[in-house]
């Protein structure tokens, strides 16, 4: 017969190595299905319009027009993924001029799997350009090709088999700084020459939404 202080030891040793043998499983199940964060490459982009009107000091009106041909690529070998919502942002000179969502989603995607999407940029937008931004755009305009930084945020869900997670932001964004040339028109059909691009990952802090 176990005393009190035995029957406390067996309670305590029982829990210990209950929680032991539970997060031994999950570590395995975990190692074997980690998921790694989809791939994203510009694979083209389109550049048709992208230039500035005064209207006052330190204000600007730009005008744009980018399509983006992005391609995705699921690299895990046993998991899916559900892509709830994509939203493209598109920054020059480190100032946001358009923010979309993508009409594709939400869609699933394989393992092992990749998918094209596209993006279509258009309108206009107030830019609170300084004289350096000035004539940084002015350079470019010169040289026929412009520095835009697109970045891609994601909520997806995760499945392993059968069973499917919730959807989640990923804590991570996609950064592709692309050398768009502007598009030229011969016979009606538009020509950029433009360079695929692979974009990277980095740490969001804050709201994964922000640009």
């Amino acid at each position: 017969m176990f005393g009190r202080s035995g029957l406390c030891c067996f309670c305590f040793c029982l829990c210990y190595i209950t929680y032991f043998l539970f997060f031994l499983a999950f570590f395995i199940f975990w190692s074997i299905f980690l998921p790694q964060e989809p791939k994203f490459t510009i694979t083209n982009a389109s550049l048709t319009q992208f230039n500035l009107t005064n209207t006052s000091i330190n204000n600007n009106t730009l005008h744009y027009n980018l399509t983006l041909e992005i391609t995705i690529r699921n690299p895990n070998k046993k998991v899916g993924l559900y892509y709830r919502r994509i939203l493209v942002v598109a920054n020059y000179r480190k100032k946001r001029f358009a923010l979309v969502r993508l009409n594709s989603t939400p869609f699933y995607q394989g393992h092992k799997n990749t998918t094209i999407v596209n993006a279509n940029l258009e309108g206009q937008q107030l830019m609170r350009f300084k004289e350096r931004d000035i004539s940084n755009f002015n350079s470019e305009t010169a040289n026929g090709v412009y520095s835009i930084d697109v970045k891609i945020a994601l909520r997806i869900g995760i499945r392993f088999g059968k069973v499917k997670t919730g959807y989640f932001k990923i804590p991570r964004k996609s950064d592709c700084k692309l050398k768009v040339p502007l598009s030229t028109s011969f016979n009606g059909t538009f020509w950029s020459g433009f360079q695929i691009t692979e974009c990277k990952s980095f740490h969001i802090f804050g709201d994964p939404d922000a640009a």
